[in-house]
């Protein structure tokens, strides 16, 4: 049962996308690689087994139509199932080219939708 007292704190409207995702921990050696569950300017889910505690800063980069790195940090953490992650940092063009990347992908799926 979703806990609708709580007002969704999210800036940005999630879309729900698969893209993939490269994440790798604040200093660590190796990066996980992962798809988003969704996605928005302001953050996204990703699935992983090994999720990282909530705080942990990381540097990710999203496969859109262009590699776009991004600075993030864990705010939700599921056992077993993923990790919730807020931007906190990305140039301007990246974010401009994240901006566009989402907007044709609402698109699509709003087609798809009356397509049906």
């Amino acid at each position: 049962m979703w806990d609708t007292s709580q007002p969704d704190r999210r800036r940005y409207p999630r879309l729900k996308v698969s893209v993939p995702i490269e994440i790798r921990a604040d200093g660590a050696a190796c990066s996980v690689h992962s798809t988003t569950l969704d996605l928005s300017l302001g953050g996204c889910y990703f699935e992983t087994i090994f999720p990282f505690p909530v705080g942990t800063e990381l540097d990710v980069k999203l496969q859109i139509d262009t590699l776009v790195p991004i600075s993030a940090i864990v705010v939700t953490c599921d056992p077993q199932v993923g990790n919730g992650i807020k931007f906190t940092k990305m140039l301007p063009e990246d974010c401009k080219a994240l901006e566009a990347f989402l907007q044709g992908a609402e698109q699509q799926q709003r087609l798809a939708v009356f397509a049906h």
